[in-house]
Parts: structure tokens; sequence; C-alpha cells
């Protein structure tokens, strides 16, 4: 049914969240003349599909988008994509107003792809009582969107309840990378299923997991380097993504020329994993993986007769992606944040444990699991 949604594109994405900046303090400060390069470059190598949102860039990004790319190049030579956070709605009233502010910020006269964005437990509630639901399908009747879609940072279960009540989707953007494929928090995996199901290509989020999958440990790097000294750490995640077979468009925030070079080099001429390269890219997961601060395996026995329903191998999931990617806190939303949130939604919070043991008992690994909650709880409850 959605088959000739991607049928353009080749399968690198530009996200516009983290441009060239003139000023590293200010996200908003973005540096134009080097993003015009980049922007060159993409197009020229026959790259076609840029990624923005309302708010990326200290809501200067759809700007920067219009300057570096709308206003220089004819409007059939690029695809366009953009979201509607339910964060900045108060009304319904407001996504129109949104909507309309982004086309002029833009240029583009139409977007080619839009994005309800970010869908999870908190967010659905004000989704449904503004019934966003219509109102984006009214813009693609109106021609002012061609495909339709949306973002989402949850899990499984509600993912298949999203597309079973609102088949009209005809896409899907998940956050998918190889060490976040089976993990207990963001099950990727899982989430790229759901898509599989319901037949909807997917397009890939934090590929490279915010950088992480950049700089990773000496060990695990060694291994990529001995089987090809040419291609970047980098490389590695963006291929995993594009690898997987309704994976449509893999993102990737590049923000510099050297990186667009890299991820265009090996995008170009796309060539899938093989059977050997992914045996390798599952030996250095399991290397990144030893290395967490908390080192659960995920098998969940302590979360049968939690008395406060806490999903705990969930949580430290989500405190090990915290660690790796945001080790001195500096960051603002994280990803493993969001999930945490999510979660915390349908179970008890990490502070809700009342210390009652059962779940050290049980614990095959003999964790300290109440005192790792509390640095879970230290982390994300804030």
């Amino acid at each position: 049914m959605f088959e000739n949604v991607f049928t353009s594109e080749k399968k690198l994405g530009f996200g516009l969240m983290r441009l060239p900046l003139l000023d590293s303090n200010d996200s908003g400060s973005v540096d134009i003349e080097t993003l015009k390069g980049m922007v060159d470059s993409f197009i020229e190598q026959g790259f076609t599909y840029f990624d923005t949102a309302w708010m990326y860039c200290a809501f200067k990004s759809e700007e920067a988008v219009k300057e570096a790319l709308v206003s220089r190049y004819p409007r059939d030579k690029f695809t366009l994509a953009t979201k509607l956070h339910a964060g900045f709605l108060n009304s319904a009233e407001d996504m129109d107003r949104i909507f309309n502010e982004q086309l002029r910020k833009t240029g583009a006269e139409f977007f080619d792809y839009y994005l309800v964005h970010d869908i999870n437990s908190h967010s659905i509630n004000k989704y449904n009582r503004f019934d966003i639901w219509s109102w984006i399908q009214d813009k693609k009747e109106k021609g002012l969107v061609k495909h339709i879609g949306f973002s989402f940072h949850d899990g499984p279960e509600l993912l298949d309840e999203v597309l079973t009540a609102h088949p009209f989707f005809e896409f899907v953007q998940i956050q998918l990378n190889y060490l976040d494929w089976n993990s207990a928090g963001v099950q990727s995996k899982k989430c790229y299923d759901i898509c599989v199901k319901h037949n909807k290509p997917v397009i890939t989020m934090e590929t490279i997991k915010g950088g992480l999958l950049s700089n990773i440990s000496p060990e695990a790097e060694k291994l990529y380097k001995e089987y090809n000294a040419d291609m970047s750490v980098s490389s590695w995640a963006v291929r995993f993504a594009a690898s997987l077979e309704n994976v449509k468009i893999v993102l990737s925030g590049m923000s510099t020329p050297e990186q667009l070079a890299d991820n265009t080099s090996y995008m170009r001429d796309f060539r899938p994993l093989n059977k050997e390269e992914q045996e390798l890219v599952s030996r250095v997961t399991e290397i990144i993986e030893s290395e967490n601060a908390i080192p659960c395996t995920g098998c969940s026995y302590c979360t049968d007769g939690c008395p406060m329903n806490i999903a705990i191998p969930k949580y430290f999931s989500a405190y090990n992606g915290e660690k790796k990617e945001n080790p001195d806190g500096s960051k603002g939303w994280t990803p493993s944040s969001e999930y945490y949130d999510n979660l915390a939604a349908n179970f008890g919070k990490a502070s809700e444990c009342i210390a009652c043991g059962q779940c050290e008992a049980i614990c095959p690994q003999h964790l300290p699991v109440i005192e790792n909650l509390k640095l879970v709880t230290k982390t994300f409850e804030k």
C-alpha cells in the first residue's frame, strides 16, 4: 500500500537537529555558510532527504533550511520533512498556527513528509484530545503534505496500538541502532517488528546514538579496524540500520563537513552488511554492553512479584544508555530520559521502591538492585 513513499530517496537522510554553529554555546547560532556547503555536497552526490522540526536548533533549524536549501534549489531537487510536537500545543488552533508558521519559515510551499512528533504514553493524550489524526489527514488531502507519518519513543505495545487505531500513517520514525536493538529499554527490534507487521516503512533516528557509537572503547574499535581500517567507526552503525529491509531512510545528524563526507562516502553506493560483518557488530555490541554501569542482563526475574510494579530491567537499560551518552549530565533532553518518563507513566517509579528485597533475593547476577534504583532516581527524577 505504501511502497511508493520513498522510491526516489537514497537511504541516507540529513538530520538537521545538530547543525554547524558559530557559537558552540548557542544552539541557534547556525553557521549558514558552512551549512550551504554541506547541503551542496549532499545534493551533488544524489541525496535528497532533509529532516527538521519546529524546535530544532533553538527554533532556528527551519529558518536555516530556507536559507541553505529551499531558497537555493528547485523544489523538485530535494524532499523535506518536519514535525509537530505536542509540547507546543495548548489548543487545537495551535496546530494550524504552527503549521502555517513552518511553511513560512521554510518557504517550502508544501512538505514532502510531515510527522506527528514523538508519540508516547504522555503525548498521545493531547494528540487524542485535539484529534491530530483528522487534522494531519486534512493537510494531506489539501496537498500541503505529501506523506504523513510519526516519530516514536516508547514501547512496542503502544506502537502496535497506534498503528492499529490509525492505519492511514504511511511511515514510522523510530530510534534504532545496534546497541538498542535488543535493549530492554528502547526495544528497537521489537518496535521495528511491529512496523513490519503493519507494513510501514521505517526511518531511523539516533542511528549513532547521539555520537556514542562513533566513540566506542578501544577494545571494540580495534575489532572494526582490524576488519577494515578504512571504514569509520560510525559507518558500522549507519550500515547496520540501513541493512534492514524495511528501513528506507537512515537519519544522521551531521554537524561538520567531515561527518557528511564520511557518511556519503559509503552511502552513495550502499552495500548492506554481510554475514561476517553482522557477526562482528554483535561482538562489538557485547563488548559495549559489558561496560555498562549496571551489568543487568534483562532477565526480568526481579519484576515478578514487585509490589510497586517497578520496571527494573528497563530502568537499568535506560540508565546505562544515559551514562554512556550523557556521562557528565550536561545534556538537557536525551532519549534515555524520555524513555524513563514514558515507562514511569505505566510502571512504578524507581523512587517508589520500598526496599522489600524480593528483587535482590532472586537476581541471578546478585545485583544491589535497591542501591541501583537510587542511582536511577537521582539520574532521571530531577
